[in-house]
């Protein structure tokens, strides 16, 4: 069989809703269930919206030589998922169209309503499932006794039998990265340059730890845990990409929870000729060390991602971070030492939160030695802590995917426009001042990277745009 794999979305998203632009990389689980079909004996194709403006004529080119489609749906992106499906029937009504991802996995059932197109919904991780819908699709299994799935019957949706976690995440294969080598990533400037050609890499699923406003599966799925692969499962993995790309994102939500398993990858990394730099997006501050740090700088980490949430222990405390602000100095400070390149997010908007906590986060975060700092309004999410309690206290609905944390929902003190008001505040605070301009300058001439002044200078520019730009992701949160 061929199989047509599919990403939704919007390139100029990227611009639109964001004050800092994000890094794109490759849509890991596709390539993963690419590799898992490519194991199996099948073909696949991967378009990528994000990464390419595709036509109508381009999908059905495509479609004509599938056998199914395959598509990853992000909340954010479920509209374009709508009407992207309705595209692919339209084309050819017959072929078979698979749906994954975050809002199947949130909304499970109601992904099928929201998405009338779509034929199956895959629950969670799809790596196992899709080898037996490929069973199902060439006659030889029925969809009921498939693990992790919701599929329409006579104008009914049903579901098949529970979910199964992938405990071993060493059995499944790499990412079929070939898949998408004519994309590139990373080409959106963020304030930093990666060395092209650029992808990502999967060392763990989940976190160990229980962020109040961190969107979690194990809220709706048992046994979903924190799971890692081995040290040299993952060396081996880079080695098998080394000379094939120069700059790796490690997308983990916590690349350094283990760090017994995080020395032992540098340490085989260092033993081994490899020309890669590494950013990592995910990491939290109590696991700074400077033996740590000097293996990751030697290993070649450049980037590194912190949220801090606050400025203020108390909200740190309410938010179930776990971590103290002399942690997040500690850590900085020696990410700043080691020379890594530091970004780090805030969030404004606690229940807790008076005006007061919010002037602390901005002076605590102009205070730190960072080179990009985002700051975005807290928004209820689907799945985490937060949103949990309020569906109980009958403050959210249970079909509302997110919800902005202002007093209209009772779930804030500041009102939607004193909160946009605080974010705009915070990034010209942040990035206007003198001292951070007249630094970066130096450490764009120390780096011979000159991409954060350009950044600058672009957001300088648009700054003025900036509460507009955070009205519009609020608005486009707003999904039930």
């Amino acid at each position: 069989m061929k199989f047509l794999l599919l990403r939704p979305g919007d390139r100029e998203k990227i611009h639109r809703f964001s004050i800092i632009s994000p890094l794109t990389v490759p849509p890991l689980g596709l390539l993963y269930l690419g590799a898992v079909l490519e194991r199996d004996g099948h073909k696949v194709e991967l378009l990528d919206f994000y990464a390419e403006d595709i036509s109508r004529e381009q999908l059905k080119n495509s479609l004509m030589s599938s056998d199914a489609v395959g598509m990853m749906v992000y909340t954010d992106d479920f509209k374009l998922a709508v009407d992207i499906s309705r595209m692919i029937k339209e084309i050819n009504p017959e072929i078979p169209l698979i749906i994954g991802g975050p809002h199947c996995t949130f909304f499970q059932k109601r992904s099928l309503s929201n998405i009338p197109d779509a034929d199956i919904s895959v629950i969670g991780e799809g790596e196992q499932v899709i080898l037996d819908i490929v069973r199902f699709l060439q006659g030889s299994e029925n969809l009921s006794d498939i693990h992790g799935i919701y599929y329409r019957d006579n104008g009914s949706i049903m579901s098949g039998k529970p979910l199964q976690v992938i405990d071993n995440l060493d059995a499944l294969p790499f990412p079929a990265r070939h898949l998408v080598e004519k994309y590139d990533y990373g080409s959106f400037a963020f304030g930093y340059t990666l060395k092209k050609r650029v992808t990502a890499l999967n060392t763990s699923k989940g976190c160990p730890f229980h962020c109040s406003f961190c969107t979690r599966y194990g809220n709706f799925i048992k046994d979903w845990g924190f799971r890692k692969r081995s040290a040299e499962n993952v060396v081996n993995e880079i080695q098998e990409i080394n000379g094939k790309y120069r700059s790796v994102v490690i997308v983990d939500d916590n690349f350094l929870a283990d760090k017994k398993r995080t020395h032992r990858i540098f340490d085989m990394l260092l033993e081994t000729d490899t020309n890669i730099e590494f950013l990592i997006q995910g990491a939290r501050v109590d696991t700074a060390d400077k033996e740590l740090y000097l293996k990751m700088k030697k290993a070649g980490i450049k980037y590194i991602f912190y949220g801090l949430e606050s400025g203020n222990q108390d909200v740190l405390d309410y938010y179930n971070k776990n971590i103290t602000l002399q942690q997040i100095r500690k850590a900085t400070t020696l990410a700043r030492e080691t020379g890594f390149f530091i970004a780090a997010s805030f969030i404004f908007g606690a229940p807790i939160e008076t005006k007061k906590h919010v002037e602390n986060t901005i002076k605590f975060a102009c205070s730190l030695p960072l080179d990009l700092a985002n700051f975005v309004p807290l928004i209820y999410r689907m799945g985490s802590p937060l949103w949990v309690e309020a569906v109980k206290n009958k403050k959210i609905s249970p079909s509302q995917y997110d919800a902005l944390a202002d007093l209209s929902h009772n779930l804030g003190n500041f009102t939607e426009d004193e909160l946009i008001e605080f974010t705009t505040n915070a990034f010209k605070t942040f990035y206007f001042r003198p001292k951070y301009i007249l630094g970066q300058i130096y450490n764009s001439l120390s780096r011979k990277d000159y991409n954060l002044l350009i950044f600058g200078l672009k957001s300088f520019i648009l700054i003025n745009k900036t509460s507009e730009k955070i009205k519009k992701v609020i608005k486009s949160k707003n999904i039930t």
